[in-house]
């Protein structure tokens, strides 16, 4: 299957990267912006910067009051939304084609002309959304906590993927008006963004409005680099958190190769291989054959300073999760040792192509064409990179699958999570506490 996305891309002189993809199919257009900013740019104490942003951006610029953003995309059909993770923060627009003007003036006015609307008030307000999102997606929700700790767990306090992307309450509560001002100059900047446009548009006319309203905007200062600590675990690791659940909850987690690294596709391969699908080994052994767990997940959460690879395992009520491991544990070395079969590698593959030709289908949203440009650039500095994704998994066989799972998995320590109902510490797996 030979996949592509053609584009034309230029850089405005003060550094904003312009990629365009031409789809006539429909009257419709997406805007896709990446800022080269994440939770990972954060420095310990002072962490949740990132992703305040992304509520403040949608809170009013110079020239677009409080409530205008939404309410001017609404009135001409429009949708927009926008996430953050450790590595980048995106915001994107789905409209009509003849209203691509307004999307892109609405991008520049926050970009350019934020921080003249910033004050006291407004970082007040949205630092206490912030923190009633963590209370409602981390503390008050089952199981809320357990990436959370995974990272504590998998990596020092130094590392920039120590703490979550949200940031903890006292930092967030420590977060003074002039830190969060500094923050945004420094990172919120045209040489630090990627303007994805993807629909039916013409590289010409977008050039021309591109230039208009981004083209003022100074540049900024240059991203300061970000230098990880090395990673890696010299002992297994077991962590037990009482949580207000029902149900025992088995986490292990593997340092792995980065995002688009070697090693990194086979390691996707080798998640789907385990839990992908109800043929999946852990699926059908768990869930099927001797009824143990309610659900199981595998998979490679790739990252451009380093990946992990995580299996999460719901156990019925009262299974030990110590068993629950054995089992990983023992599928991880049969996968290492015999590799997957070429059944499993043909099923594998079918279910990437179905999926990227799936994100395909659409221009814009998470994971649509504009976005999967920004995504390439961001990450391989190529937009066009879906060709070699794609050949990443067309590449491989049972024996580099096997390869990457025995240094990886079955040859290296793991986090050890265990998340067990209040008062059932003994559900959790050996060595937990």
């Amino acid at each position: 299957m030979d996949l592509h996305i053609p584009f034309t891309q230029f850089t405005l002189a003060n550094g904003l990267n312009v990629i365009v993809h031409e789809d006539h199919a429909l009257p419709i257009v997406s805007v896709n912006l990446w800022y080269h900013v994440g939770s990972g740019n954060e420095k310990p104490g002072r962490t949740g910067f990132a992703h305040l942003f992304e509520h403040i951006m949608f809170e009013g610029s110079a020239h677009v009051p409080e409530g205008d953003f939404d309410n001017l995309l609404e009135a001409v059909g429009g949708t927009n939304n926008g996430s953050t993770n450790p590595d980048r923060t995106n915001y994107w627009e789905n409209l009509p084609a003849n209203a691509l003007e307004l999307a892109l003036w609405l991008e520049a006015d926050r970009m350019g002309w934020l921080l003249e609307t910033m004050d006291q008030e407004k970082l007040d307000i949205q630092r206490a959304v912030v923190k009633n999102e963590r209370r409602q997606s981390y503390e008050n929700r089952p199981y809320g906590l357990a990436f959370e700790q995974l990272g504590f767990a998998m990596f020092g306090e130094d590392h920039p993927y120590h703490w979550p992307t949200i940031g903890s309450m006292e930092d967030l509560s420590a977060a003074t008006l002039a830190d969060v001002t500094e923050f945004f100059r420094t990172y919120y900047v045209p040489n630090n963004a990627s303007l994805s446009i993807a629909g039916a548009v013409s590289a010409r006319r977008v050039r021309e409005l591109v230039e208009k309203y981004f083209g003022p905007i100074p540049r900024g200062p240059e991203r300061p680099p970000v230098e990880p600590p090395p990673v890696g675990l010299d002992r297994e690791r077991y962590v037990l958190l009482e949580d207000d659940v029902r149900l025992p909850r088995l986490y292990m987690g593997w340092h792995s190769p980065p995002m688009f690294s070697d090693g990194d596709a086979a390691m996707d391969m080798a998640g789907a291989v385990l839990a992908e699908g109800k043929s999946s080994r852990l699926h059908r052994r768990l869930v099927y054959e001797e009824q143990v767990a309610q659900d199981v997940a595998a998979f490679q959460l790739s990252q451009e300073l380093g990946s992990r690879f995580i299996v999460i395992v719901t156990g019925r009520p009262d299974v030990e999760l110590q068993d629950l491991e054995a089992a990983v544990r023992d599928e991880v070395a049969r996968l290492a040792e015999e590799g997957p079969t070429e059944f499993e590698m043909e099923r594998v593959v079918n279910q990437i192509e179905t999926a990227f030709v799936g994100g395909l289908q659409r221009v814009g949203g998470f994971g649509g064409k504009a976005d999967q440009l920004n995504r390439y650039y961001f990450t391989t500095g190529n937009p066009g990179f879906v060709r070699k994704d794609l050949a990443r998994f067309h590449r491989q066989t049972p024996e580099t699958v096997a390869d990457e799972v025995r240094e990886r998995l079955d040859g290296a320590h793991a986090v050890v999570l265990s998340v067990v109902p209040r008062g059932r510490a003994d559900l959790g797996a050996q060595g937990g506490g």
